[in-house]
């Protein structure tokens, strides 16, 4: 009898489990089918707001691995053939199976990531926009021809890879699988997805669409585990490419040995991004952005602004986000009166408080201290509240550490020049922004600074999927990043033909071994 998942489109968590709940399991998805593993080893998955366990993840046995790799390599053959039409039919079955299921995968975020139910719904959008846009594989996929001589022709297109391995972060369940496979699928390729074992729920319904797609078995395969599990991934030689989002350690050790072993790769790491603001900028606004932009999603976002440069009398300012923050409700991602949910895990929640703690020592001034603040029915949650701190300094824990919670850094400087050289100081170059209403000042600080996404008054700037995300710098390892055009080109591998079709008797010409000029 065929596995399946315990929701639903129309039945899905819509509360915590209880304590005494039995954990629902994680399954693989090999061959169109969810498979149980019979592995020895599991990883429990914790709801971050109660700690209580939810579901079990397995270390996918060398067995399980091989046979998910082996799936995709041997669907590849068959896959790459399909028509781009087919493929982009698909894509159109995937986009409206996952509307249909939209707030069924954002349930299962808030209950294994701990998001309000909003953000994951925010997480679950900003995947389907990716699969909307590969809808447009056809358009995006073209290749060119041009007549180069007489009677001569050279043509180019774009060739799928083969098996596209994905390791995927905990922060975005949803979105970061989404990313990729919509694309790998249009393109002709198949890919292994290796969810963060934290939070694999999401992808795991995502791979229930893709069957009910009418996909082939073997285009998307889903396997669990650890450093076993991306050490296959990243040195079998059946994977042609691998995407990465997560964490600078792990991400530099995917990098070079998924290249050491002559794969394509794309890494994207750690970040430190800063909001500039200017004192002509419209104070209310900045206000409500910089809250949203700094405890949004207990600041567990690559793109979260974790620096607020203050410009000038903009210092004065802070005082309103401190009222603000002030007024965010931190408590379960169900509640919809929530704004921020817990960390999560409880190792994460202890090392921000450390952080927060040395950076005092170090002489930052905290005004506001969301440690040891809790939703009183959820005593056992790793929540922290959102946390302030002023007189940061380049050199102190809070501003050298991605934090990756509700924590933001104040730093004061008297002009923009000033603000900018801080920001090309540091090694991360996700995103940044300013906020002003001065044409000038912005056109100054977008052609100065050197950061890959920049925000003018928008504080999370994160292109829609028509571009591509570029963070540079030590923000991200490879030379095409996720989506859009590049994420295409990372995906495909040019062709060119050229062809020679004589139009006239041909005529012996006088022998030569020089290079053809084709004049």
């Amino acid at each position: 009898m065929a596995v399946q998942l315990s929701s639903t489109a129309i039945a899905y968590p819509t509360g915590h489990t209880k304590e005494t709940d039995k954990p629902y399991p994680t399954f693989s998805f090999i061959n169109n089918a969810f498979v149980e593993s019979k592995s020895t080893e599991w990883f429990d998955v914790h709801d971050p707001t109660t700690n209580f366990v939810v579901s079990k993840v397995p270390q996918s046995t060398e067995e399980e691995l091989e046979e998910a790799i082996e799936s995709s390599h041997i669907a590849f053959q068959s896959w790459k053939k399909v028509s781009i039409i087919k493929r982009q039919q698909f894509a159109f079955k995937l986009v409206e199976l996952l509307r249909e299921n939209f707030d069924r995968i954002a349930s299962v975020i808030v209950l294994e990531q701990g998001k309000v139910f909003a953000d994951a719904q925010g997480d679950v959008l900003r995947g389907l926009q990716v699969a909307e846009q590969a809808c447009s594989i056809t358009s995006d996929l073209k290749g060119s021809f041009l007549e180069v001589s007489a009677d001569m022709e050279t043509s180019m297109a774009r060739e799928p890879l083969g098996v596209i391995a994905s390791i995927c972060p905990f922060n975005f369940p949803a979105m970061i699988p989404l990313w990729t496979l919509p694309l790998a699928i249009v393109t002709g390729n198949t890919t292994v997805i290796k969810p963060s074992e934290r939070a694999p729920g999401a992808a795991l319904i995502i791979a229930e669409l893709v069957e009910k797609a009418g996909i082939p078995p073997g285009v998307v395969n889903i396997v669990h585990g650890k450093v076993p599990t991306v050490n296959k991934l990243i040195r079998d030689p059946r994977v042609k490419a691998v995407t990465f989002v997560g964490s600078n350690k792990a991400g530099e050790y995917i990098y070079q040995e998924a290249t050491k072993h002559g794969k394509r790769c794309q890494a994207n790491l750690g970040a430190k991004n800063h909001l500039v603001v200017l004192p002509d900028a419209n104070r209310s606004q900045f206000v409500n952005a910089i809250n949203g932009a700094a405890f949004g999603a207990a600041g567990q976002r690559c793109m979260a602004i974790s620096v607020l440069i203050c410009v000038g009398e903009t210092k004065n300012w802070v005082q309103d986000v401190v009222d603000y923050a002030k007024g965010l409700k931190i408590g379960s991602g169900f509640d919809p009166s929530s704004d921020l949910g817990p960390l999560v895990t409880p190792n994460a929640k202890e090392r921000a408080e450390k952080i927060i703690e040395k950076s005092i020592k170090q002489g930052a001034k905290i005004l506001l201290d969301g440690r040891g603040k809790h939703p009183e029915q959820y005593s056992k949650g790793n929540f922290l509240a959102p946390t302030i701190l002023a007189n940061v300094k380049p050199d102190m824990d809070c501003y050298v550490e991605e934090i990756f919670a509700p924590v933001l850094s104040v730093i004061n400087v008297q002009t923009l020049d000033e603000a900018i050289e801080i920001i090309n100081k540091c090694p991360y170059g996700n995103g940044t922004s300013v906020f002003t209403t001065s044409g000038p000042a912005q056109q100054k600080f977008t052609k100065n600074v050197d950061v890959g996404q920049i925000g003018v008054n928008v504080p999370i700037p994160v292109p829609l999927p028509m571009f591509s995300f570029t963070g540079s710098r030590g923000s991200f390892l490879g030379d095409l990043n996720f989506y859009g055009q590049a994420g295409l080109n990372f995906l495909t591998k040019p062709k060119t033909i050229t062809r020679l079709w004589k139009t006239s008797d041909y005529e012996d010409s006088a022998k030569t071994t020089s290079m053809p000029t084709h004049t």
